[in-house]
């Protein structure tokens, strides 16, 4: 069955690629509609950029728009930046209004204005209101696009509308209809209970119901708490005058808090939003952030073993650096390991992009290999004054780097493969095999070098 799986894989990726060749939009199209939203975005982010922005100048604006929505954040701000300004703006004016709010604030400051000049001017405006608001807060999360009635109207009027099928209804899941004065000012809502049961002719004043009302400050521990207290599918969002902006729906709420679990879980493993279809010397720096500082703490660490350096010769000093080379490629394997599942778990690898994903880490894996190999062996020169001792361990770390990113990006697909659990495997693996070959490079390493050590 695998093999099936992966066969009819490789016949849609050859064949979205001849697609997109040939520029042949009928054909994109329908590859892209024939297949789920989470392939479609896997095949996106295996693309080359050029072949990425491609795909997307040649959907529909709709289609494109439905993509970009189930995509995680930053791949879809590397959807859209990609595209020409007209391009762009035609697609995001499809988007909804949080996501447009999201994706303007990730691009830099000049594309995302010419992208705000070539849209409507009202959706344009609406934009502009949400990236004001943090994204964590209340404004941050609401939708724009609410289902809104003046107190002066009927029950008929809100019954014909939904009868009607207005084309923004479908943007109001979550919302009850939010009932105005004519200041604009939020005065009630009314359950859609009570809408069925009374008179067309009736006032929506007086069947209305005082609505519980948030802040655009109010932050995402408040609205979990206030979902968590109450079954209300979304709650209206209000100025300091009474005036509603807009409304959160739980389902924002909720993807927000999966967003949130998911940065801490990867915070955890010094591994930030990363995907493997941004560019390999962003990738490169956002890890050697953490990993340049945590070379101090494990300096600390082998300090407690130094100190009775004076005693021990010159092999017993290699020996001080053994848990360091270990530990730093640990570390790097570690990130690696966290990208793949975050990628797994978003259905944008599967464990027949193995080769994909090693080609991706091999690169990583030698940038940051070189730049840490440098500074462990920088420091070893320094506290012995041997430069031989500084090419050991530089060397040892370097190449150790390269191979537990590569392992760490690769065994979770492997064990995902075999079906076992790669959240639970992944980690003890990667220890275990970085270890090992950390200290049969160091070892190995040194023995070739071992005059030049002892003089």
């Amino acid at each position: 069955m695998a093999d099936l799986n992966e066969k009819v894989d490789s016949e849609i990726e050859d064949a979205l690629q001849d697609a997109i060749e040939v520029a042949d939009e009928r054909q994109v199209a329908e590859i892209v509609e024939s297949i789920s939203s989470q392939e479609a975005l896997r095949q996106v982010s295996l693309m080359k950029a050029d072949e990425r922005d491609q795909l997307i100048s040649i959907l529909a604006p709709e289609a494109a728009a439905e993509l970009i929505e189930e995509a995680p954040a930053e791949l879809a701000v590397a959807m859209i930046e990609g595209l020409e300004t007209s391009v762009a703006a035609k697609i995001m004016e499809e988007l909804q209004t949080d996501t447009q709010a999201d994706i303007v604030q990730e691009l830099e400051k000049e594309s995302a204005e010419a992208i705000l000049s070539a849209m409507d001017r009202e959706s344009a405006e609406d934009v502009r209101k949400l990236t004001q608001y943090q994204p964590d807060t209340a404004g941050g999360l609401m939708e724009l696009e609410v289902f809104s009635f003046l107190d002066s109207d009927s029950v008929g009027t809100v019954l014909t509308r939904l009868v009607e099928g207005d084309e923004a209804f479908e943007r109001h899941r979550g919302q009850h209809p939010y009932i105005l004065d004519q200041y604009g000012r939020l005065v009630g809502v009314v359950s859609l209970r009570g809408l069925l049961r009374s008179k067309r002719s009736v006032r929506l004043e007086d069947i209305m119901s005082p609505a519980l009302a948030v802040q655009a400050d109010t932050s995402l521990d408040e609205l979990v708490t206030l979902f968590d207290e109450n079954p209300f599918l979304g709650v209206p969002v209000v100025d300091k005058r009474g005036g509603l902006l807009g409304a959160v729906s739980r389902r924002e709420l909720t993807e927000a808090e999966m967003v949130r679990a998911e940065l801490q879980s990867l915070s955890r493993q010094q591994v930030g939003d990363e995907l493997r279809s941004m560019p390999i010397l962003l990738r490169s720096r956002r890890r050697l952030s953490w990993l340049s500082s945590n070379i101090v703490l494990n300096i600390i660490a082998a300090s407690v073993i130094a100190a009775y350096e004076e005693t021990l010769s010159a092999v017993i000093a290699i020996a001080v650096f053994l848990p360091m080379v270990s530990d730093m490629s640990g570390c790097s394997g570690n990130q690696a390991v966290g990208v793949s599942m975050r990628e797994l778990a978003l259905g944008l690898t599967r464990p027949i992009d193995l080769f994909h994903v090693l080609k991706k880490e091999f690169g990583v894996g030698i940038i940051n290999g070189i730049v840490l190999g440098i500074l462990i062996g920088g420091v070893a020169w320094a506290w012995k004054g041997n430069g031989w001792l500084g090419l050991v361990i530089g060397l040892a770390l370097a190449l150790n780097t390269v191979v537990a990113v590569s392992i760490g990006g690769t065994v979770p697909l492997l064990l995902k493969r075999f079906g076992i659990d790669p959240a639970v495997a992944s980690g003890p693996l990667l220890t275990t095999v970085t270890d090992m070959v950390g200290f049969f490079l160091v070892l190995s390493i040194a023995s070739l070098f071992m005059t030049q050590l002892l003089s």
